[in-house]
């Protein structure tokens, strides 16, 4: 199972939200690169990066901190926020990013998510983000009439490489991940599941890891590795058992 470290960007600064509100944001460093480093020295190979203004926008906001990640970080870069067009997919693919998250753009056209999924193969991830069970989207902003497992079915034969599901209601709270919901995605699909949202743990890497074979394919994990609760060596060596 792979550990994916977080990287969130906000005016050029590295933060982590709460619930997804814009306004509820912690400020960890002003050096997005150096913290990509820090992650790959403590044994990270792929790195979750976000450019919340650009998922509110709609268009990138952090592109220079994002290019910066990119140059420092030996691994793989999984990168989201306000990707909604093939020029920008292309553009960013150009520059070295592995994989690309969608999401307002999956729900709203679906059809370019295929259509990048059959250009792009494996490298295109559709974030499935949660608020009571229904699609949130606009940088959680709104709430969809869309369950989440009627927008992962839309997937299913579309060739993405994963599902990127976050209960947006633990996001960066500490809460602990929904690991039971995540299960219940993963076993109801059959696309790789990507768990985010409230890792709080060692404990909550350990439980996903047990589901590795249902179809858990990865972690995100932000806030508990800034706030020094989870050693990201040790959960690279718990993932990995």
């Amino acid at each position: 199972m792979i550990v994916f470290p977080a990287i969130d960007l906000k005016g050029g600064e590295v933060v982590r939200l709460a619930e997804g509100d814009m306004e509820r944001a912690t400020v960890y460093g002003d050096n997005p690169a150096a913290q990509a480093l820090l992650f790959a020295e403590a044994g990270a190979e792929h790195l979750h990066v976000v450019d919340l203004d650009g998922a509110f926008a709609g268009e990138a906001r952090n592109a220079d901190a994002v290019k910066a990640i990119i140059a420092a970080f030996p691994g793989y870069v999984q990168l989201g926020g306000g990707i909604r067009d093939r020029k920008a997919v292309e553009g960013w693919f150009d520059l070295g990013v592995a994989r690309i998250v969608i999401g307002t753009a999956a729900l709203k056209d679906p059809e370019f998510v295929r259509d990048m999924a059959r250009a792009f193969e494996g490298g295109i991830v559709v974030a499935v983000d949660a608020r009571d069970g229904f699609v949130a989207t606009e940088g959680w902003a709104d709430v969809s009439d869309i369950s989440v497992h009627d927008m992962a079915r839309r997937f299913e034969d579309a060739g993405v490489a994963s599902l990127l599901f976050t209960d947006v209601g633990r996001d960066g709270l500490l809460k602990g991940c929904n690991i039971d919901a995540t299960v219940e995605l993963a076993r109801r699909c059959d696309i790789p599941v990507i768990a985010s949202g409230g890792v709080k743990g060692l404990d909550d890497i350990h439980l996903l890891s047990l589901h590795a074979n249902e179809g858990i394919e990865g972690v995100i994990t932000g806030r508990a590795l800034y706030d020094g609760r989870l050693d990201l060596a040790t959960a690279i060596a718990m993932a990995n058992r």
